[in-house]
């Protein structure tokens, strides 16, 4: 049974803004919380990625603060960068028909100058990881005084991640009373302790994973050396070509060198582990968003919040430790109906995890035979885009119709040609068919963005 957005009391602005955005029906986890939540009630969820809590959460602190106080009156925690990336830009397209709200992110990382001037011009909503939240409550640069409502999103992975001490301290900065969403894919002794210490009378609400057995085909495969682990792996992917693919690793020096092996064989490949700077780990995000790069390997944490449409598959080249953790991986494929895969390698050495995700998946795992090695004289997967990086962003008032007016300028590309841009406070960054890079590169270096030549380059 679906329920309807028209039947929540919402800010008829937000109601309007769902409709032009296409959110008719809520999904489970909405339509569980948001009465709780617009009713001023601490609220518990359990949702795994695409259950749609960021709605729910986002609406809800949207509904609670008052666009007129220009003080922080809503806090939003995340483990890392990325996924506060997500959560901010999602937040800000919900309140896009709200006057000036403003939606600002402090996260490790980014130029704590840049931070202290934006916090200086005052903001609604903050979304960041705890570190860095913590460093300004220390430094007196951020103020919670007005705070309203605060959310702990992906609460299961900031513990994991060891950020315990630094909620705890961002916690003795929250006035009372405070409405408090914790939402987490797991449900860990830690974050009982939690709920117990900051929250009153929360509702807890568990929603099964929107995936079922009848969008993922799950497909097990045994392997006995860590030379056939990876020759299986190059085989799955030259047999499946799928254009976007993630191959999940549990280690940081895993991911780099099976990365590194299928870049030795001609695969459009990167890395996203936690050992990459930032602004690697950026840019590979969104090569991999906009369809610049064919494959990406990541470990779980790296990949947390990832959040790409139409991936399709997901390749576990080591079980995961848990399988709550196996569940969420190969649950970012098939989404929204879509026919996803998930190919997992297993050795005899894995056999204890092999029962456990066996018994958890309440069904037999049987390994199948890998894909006959002729294929491997295929030619690797490449990406059918490529990125072009700009100079200039946000703070230059670029705007992505600027990029697609100054590279059709003279017809030699069309818009269809062009792929996802992406526009930060000092860069840009545009996808084009990749037999265009070099005629698109020409026409960014020749042609003036507002009224200014910008310099261009092909990540």
């Amino acid at each position: 049974m679906t329920t309807p957005f028209s039947t929540l009391d919402l800010h008829p602005d937000l109601l309007s803004n769902l409709e032009s955005l296409g959110y008719h029906q809520q999904t489970e986890i909405q339509a569980q919380s948001l009465p709780a939540i617009l009713a001023g009630r601490d609220v518990i969820a359990q949702g795994k990625t695409g259950s749609g809590k960021t709605a729910a959460f986002g609406l809800g602190l949207l509904q609670h603060i008052d666009p007129k106080n220009f003080q922080v009156q809503a806090l939003v925690l995340c483990p890392t960068r990325e996924l506060a990336d997500q959560v901010a830009e999602e937040i800000r397209r919900l309140a896009r028909r709200l006057p000036n709200i403003k939606v600002l992110t402090l996260c490790g990382g980014m130029h704590k100058g840049a931070q202290l001037s934006s916090l200086q011009q005052g903001a609604h909503i903050i979304v960041g990881t705890p570190g860095r939240i913590e460093e300004h409550l220390n430094q007196q640069t951020l103020k919670l005084d007005a705070l309203k409502i605060r959310v702990l999103d992906e609460a299961d992975r900031m513990l994991d991640m060891g950020f315990q001490p630094a909620i705890d301290a961002i916690m003795a900065y929250v006035p009372s009373p405070c409405l408090t969403l914790l939402f987490s894919a797991t449900f860990p002794e830690g974050i009982e302790q939690i709920s117990q210490r900051i929250m009153q009378n929360p509702l807890r609400i568990q929603v099964e994973s929107q995936h079922d057995h009848t969008s993922i085909a799950q497909h097990f495969y045994q392997v006995d050396t860590p030379e056939q682990r990876l020759t299986a792996l190059r085989l799955l992917l030259l047999k499946t070509r799928p254009e976007s693919s993630v191959v999940f690793c549990n280690t940081k020096k895993d991911a780099q060198m099976v990365a590194d092996t299928l870049q030795q064989f001609g695969f459009s490949v990167q890395a996203l582990h936690g050992d990459l700077e930032q602004r690697e780990r950026d840019q590979t995000l969104i090569q991999f968003a906009n369809k610049s790069i064919a494959v990406l390997v990541a470990t779980d944490v790296a990949a947390r919040g990832l959040d790409i449409e139409a991936l399709d598959a997901v390749i576990n080249f080591h079980l995961a430790h848990d399988p709550e953790i196996h569940v969420h991986r190969i649950g970012r494929t098939g989404r929204a109906g879509s026919k996803g895969l998930a190919a997992s390698l297993i050795s005899d050495k894995e056999s204890y995890k092999v029962a456990v995700l066996a018994e958890y998946l309440d069904q037999e795992i049987i390994a199948e035979p890998l894909p006959d090695l002729t294929l491997l004289k295929q030619p690797p997967l490449s990406a059918k885009m490529v990125t072009l990086q700009l100079d200039a962003g946000k703070k230059n008032k670029l705007r992505p119709g600027d990029i697609v007016g100054a590279l059709t300028a003279n017809q030699q590309l069309s818009a269809e040609q062009i792929g996802k841009i992406k526009i930060s406070d000092i860069r840009a960054y545009v996808a084009v068919e990749r037999s265009l890079a070099k005629i698109a590169l020409n026409q960014l270096s020749n042609n003036k963005l507002k009224g200014k030549n910008v310099r261009a380059r092909i990540l």
